[in-house]
């Protein structure tokens, strides 16, 4: 259960940080409300997985979500740039997340 918690915490700050990029944008209440939303989600998530996960193998998979998803919706939803390059780094910090939990 520890490991769907911390993958939630990652969705819902993915979430949050596009909503600031949404917000930025738009300048509404929703953005906001979303934004504290996503964000307050993410870190009760994180909470609840860091009970029984390791602090950093959590910490780490959970900003490896968040990195990683927040270029990928960049990409797919905000139209930033889609390289080569961009997937590697993307690739090599999902690699690295899952490597901590590997050797952990």
């Amino acid at each position: 259960m520890d490991w769907l918690f911390l993958i939630l915490a990652g969705i819902f700050e993915m979430m949050g940080v596009a909503m600031i990029n949404k917000l930025h944008k738009d300048r509404n209440w929703q953005a906001v409300a979303l934004l504290f939303a996503g964000f307050g989600l993410s870190f009760f998530f994180l909470a609840l997985a860091m009970k029984s996960l390791p602090m950093g193998t959590a910490y780490a998979v959970w900003t490896g979500i968040g990195a990683s998803g927040g270029a990928i919706l960049g990409m797919l939803v905000y139209g930033e740039p889609r390289n080569v390059s961009r997937i590697i780094a993307i690739a090599v910090v999902l690699g690295s997340a899952v490597g901590l939990k590997l050797i952990g």
